[in-house]
């Protein structure tokens, strides 16, 4: 029986596999995309994002449903709390300007599966949002023709009693959504352009809702005789600000359109900095002038703002919150329809996913199979699903892309740079798609030792230290640890973090409700895993980090991508059973198609230099020197540098 298990050596190549991450080229600039996108065209396309429907219905229903006019502070933590994630994203989208947003981000630093499962999970993302607005645009549309549309479709097509779809298709939701797709085909030009169209008209209707709301406010609105700013208390706020937090996602389709944009450098930074402040500004003002000038308890949540100035006596200004709100859903639809095909071709073109949605069209210059067949299928969910029990499902996708992006960036920042170390294909030639260093924590094996002794050599010269090697005022108290390879501790630590950051939110979460556990346990456990992931965040502080790089940093690393994944941690802990059930068994779909294609088809994988028939190999240990290593495994009767190979003696012979 021993014979079927498998050998610990398969097991470590399997993992090794699992966990490798993408070769880059050296010129990232160059791509099969048409460069034409610049930081104003970002920038509303992130606007276009993230100001969508929820402006219009989001602020109404969490300020009479769970905040009162203390909706504002929500928006103001809920902003800051997306800052945070928007950040990551603008160092990854200015550092690597290729599509595929968190995905690639994922794929760079951490590992192939891990990259995989994220971008499987916002595709999913990104099919069911679109759906949704769809949907939400379709009703909206119907509700100023009295449901017209409606009573006619069920009058004539007949109505559905089944789960899981929905009470009748939704032929208005669908056709929307195929003009969308395509408008999109037609090249990012035109989806820009119109884009820039329907944010023009929201942004307008948004100042128009600002000015007159301000001259229509009634401050006693927040007075004590109408429950006070605040009437849910501190709860209430923090209740809010859970909601209020997916408002802001939207702007990841700035960096998945990176390898788009003229300058990315520059502009993908800017783009995700000036979208999201002007995003979070709109939603606060909003908010100020929506229950200033209507008592908060009094908002109809379907409609807050169309029906707080019928009430004031402006019912025509309705029909232009209308217009507005329509055009806010029209930018939303084209987001998702502009992201999903590129992150699903940056899949495939790594071999990831089916080789047929990396073909570019030679004219448009984008991913048109992808954006037609994901089109589609979105048109079809939209058209005989019901999916309000599947919306909820779009926060854990988002809230783990954002997780991993901001783990990324800590390993990213730690990481030692790349060093040129040719390895020798068959035949003795150096092999032309070599380009990579040493990985963190693997052990190099060399042929000679010739080589490696002239980088050894090079190491020895460098005065400063390397990113991921423990700082020198450390050194004294922690020597212990300048025995691992550079980044090497780091990455540890940021598991350990991550492990910390669960257990302390699930504590937080569950601890008082469904553990039920004592006053005194419930406090210990807080206080360990409050240790942990302290220490944690302290041990990853001690090792040096990249500096120097041109383009744009977060600042406070590790501090600020930790409070992005301690915070995504506890959004996630608060969805429903439900949605993790839902996540789970998609999760379990999405490594079926990786494990039956992906692993094979990865141009990672053919990049793995085949095993070569060696006498002798030399294993060079991340500690200690290369010369006192070598001399403790060779014979004592060879010397000790430039020993020939014994295969190649004997040929020559």
């Amino acid at each position: 029986m021993a014979r079927w298990l498998p050998r610990s050596a398969d097991l470590t190549r399997f993992c090794q596999k699992l966990n490798r991450v993408k070769t880059l080229e050296d010129d990232m600039m160059e791509t099969s995309f048409n460069r034409c996108l610049s930081t104003i065209d970002l920038t509303l396309l992130g606007i276009g994002g993230m100001v969508g429907s929820g402006l219009y219905v989001l602020t109404g229903t969490v300020a009479k449903e769970i905040a009162g006019p203390a909706v504002i502070v929500s928006f103001i933590i809920a902003g800051f709390a997306s800052l945070l994630a928007a950040l990551c994203y603008a160092e990854f989208g200015a550092r690597v300007p290729k599509t595929g947003s968190a995905y690639m981000f994922t794929y760079v630093s951490v590992g192939e599966i891990w990259a995989f499962l994220i971008g499987w999970n916002v595709l999913l993302e990104y099919m069911i949002g679109g759906a949704a607005v769809a949907r939400a645009w379709s009703g909206y549309l119907d509700s100023i023709f009295n449901h017209k549309i409606k009573n006619f479709t069920e009058t004539h097509v007949g109505t559905w009693q089944l789960p899981f779809l929905a009470r009748y298709p939704d032929f208005l939701a669908a056709a929307i959504l195929l003009v969308a797709t395509a408008f999109i085909s037609f090249g990012a030009k035109v989806s820009s352009w119109l884009n820039h169209v329907f944010s023009a008209v929201s942004m307008g209707v948004i100042l128009f809702i600002l000015i007159m709301g301000f001259v229509l406010a009634q401050p006693k609105n927040w007075g004590a005789q109408e429950g006070g700013f605040a009437p849910y208390g501190l709860s209430g706020i923090m209740a809010g600000t859970a909601t209020c937090f997916y408002a802001f996602v939207g702007f990841d389709v700035i960096a998945a359109s990176s390898e788009e944009a003229r300058n990315p450098q520059r502009a993908v930074p800017r783009a995700i900095a000036f979208s999201l402040g002007l995003a979070t500004g709109a939603y606060i003002l909003v908010s100020v002038v929506l229950t200033l000038m209507v008592p908060w308890h009094t908002l109809d949540p379907d409609s807050a703002l169309a029906d707080a100035f019928y009430r004031r006596g402006y019912a025509w200004a309705g029909f232009l919150v209308a217009a507005g709100s329509i055009c806010a859903m029209n930018t939303v639809l084209l987001s998702n329809l502009f992201s999903l095909p590129r992150i699903v071709y940056a899949m495939a073109e790594d071999g990831l996913f089916f080789q047929v949605f990396s073909r570019v069209h030679p004219r448009t210059q984008v991913p048109v199979v992808g954006i037609v067949v994901f089109g589609l299928l979105m048109a079809l969910l939209a058209l005989v699903f019901d999916l309000e029990a599947l919306v909820q499902f779009l926060s854990i996708g988002t809230l783990l892309a954002y997780t991993f992006v901001a783990a990324s960036i800590i390993v990213l920042r730690f990481q030692q740079q790349k060093v040129d170390v040719p390895v020798p294909a068959a035949g003795g030639r150096p092999s032309p798609e070599s380009h990579e260093g040493p990985s963190a924590g693997e052990l190099k094996e060399y042929e000679s030792f010739s080589d490696k002794l002239q980088l050894v050599d090079r190491e020895k010269s460098k005065e400063h230290r390397e990113p991921g090697q423990l700082k020198a005022a450390f050194e004294p108290y922690l020597e212990f640890l300048s025995d691992f390879y550079p980044g090497e501790v780091v990455t540890v630590a940021v598991v350990t973090l991550m492990v910390s950051a669960i257990c302390l939110c699930s504590i937080l979460v569950f601890g008082s409700t469904h553990l039920h556990l004592p006053t005194w346990s419930y406090s210990l456990l807080l206080v360990l895993f409050s240790l942990g992931f302290l220490l944690s965040l302290l041990l990853i502080w001690a090792h040096e980090q990249q500096h120097g790089t041109q383009t744009f940093q977060i600042p406070l690393v590790p501090l600020s991508p930790a409070l992005s994944i301690i915070l995504n941690i506890y959004l996630m802990l608060k969805l429903s059973y439900m949605t993790w059930l839902r996540f789970a068994i998609w999760l379990l779909l999405g490594l079926l198609v990786y494990f039956g294609y992906g692993i094979w088809h990865s141009k990672e994988n053919l990049r793995e230099p085949r095993p070569q028939r060696v006498s002798a190999r030399y294993v060079v240990f991340p500690s200690g020197s290369l010369e006192e290593r070598v001399q403790a495994v060779q014979p004592s009767s060879q010397p000790t540098t430039g020993l020939p190979d014994t295969d190649t003696e004997d040929s020559k012979r």
